[in-house]
């Protein structure tokens, strides 16, 4: 792992950009010098680890005493993407435009940018905590489909926080039944792109015994910040105060 740069923010958070390999990333350290847990934080769908909402959220997380993780995996953000992922965005862009269904086109972009993105985020893993600054255990927050691979295959993740804002595919709304480990989901009720009901099936899917649904109005974007607020708090519980990961 490679850092690039650094800044020291006002809140006294340390912003550092990193290389891992061909993988890019953003790690925000609390001003502290007891080794942090880490949260690893995930856009929906793909988008840039540099994306305005996620920024703000990771800042404010990392403030809250975590060390916090974003990286651009593969196919995602300004990562090079192959012609068949170009050709599935230009007709997932051609269809919502058209007022035409795109689940079909969804399954086809979303279900391999899973399988490939969730590698990238096992080897940022790892690296992140061989840094002594970072001391587990772990826990995640954003995209659900990626959460939901990466919880099924990855021991290390203790806590979640889920976003329901992103088309999550077929495969891993059958993994959502291995799930176990405490979850909090949060759906935007009137979210245009994200059919309620499908929301609500995929929380009852979940197998752990331990979830949270937060359900507020408004659309895709108006997720209240009070949320970010209460996730901390959830994360409290479940990576400061409860068992650590692997015990």
């Amino acid at each position: 792992m490679q850092f690039t740069s650094e800044q020291r923010l006002d809140d006294g958070v340390l912003e550092r950009e990193f290389l891992l390999g061909e993988i890019p990333g953003t790690l925000w350290t609390p001003e502290s010098a007891a080794p942090a847990p880490l949260i690893l934080m995930a856009h929906n769908n793909g988008l840039p680890k540099g994306q305005p909402r996620l920024v703000a959220r990771a800042r404010h997380t990392a403030a809250y005493g975590y060390a916090v993780a974003a990286i651009d995996a593969t196919g995602c953000g300004d990562r090079p993407r192959s012609a068949a992922d170009e050709q599935a965005r230009a007709e997932l862009h051609r269809a919502v435009q058209a007022g035409e269904p795109v689940d079909e086109i969804f399954e086809s972009f979303i279900g391999p940018l899973v399988e490939k993105a969730v590698p990238d985020w096992q080897t940022t893993l790892d690296a992140l905590l061989s840094l002594p600054e970072i001391g587990g255990p772990v826990g995640y927050s954003g995209w659900t489909a990626v959460g939901i691979r990466l919880a099924v295959v990855e021991p290390r993740i203790a806590a979640a926080v889920f976003f329901a804002g992103g088309y999550v595919p077929h495969a891993q709304r059958e993994e959502a039944r291995q799930i176990t480990i405490p979850l909090l989901f949060l759906l935007q009720w009137d979210d245009e792109g994200n059919p309620r009901q499908r929301a609500l099936d995929l929380f009852d899917a979940f197998g752990s015994k331990e979830k949270t649904l937060h359900a507020n109005m408004g659309g895709h974007l108006g997720t209240p910040w009070f949320e970010v607020e209460d996730a901390g708090r959830f994360y409290d519980r479940h990576l400061k105060w409860g068992p650590k990961a692997g015990s």
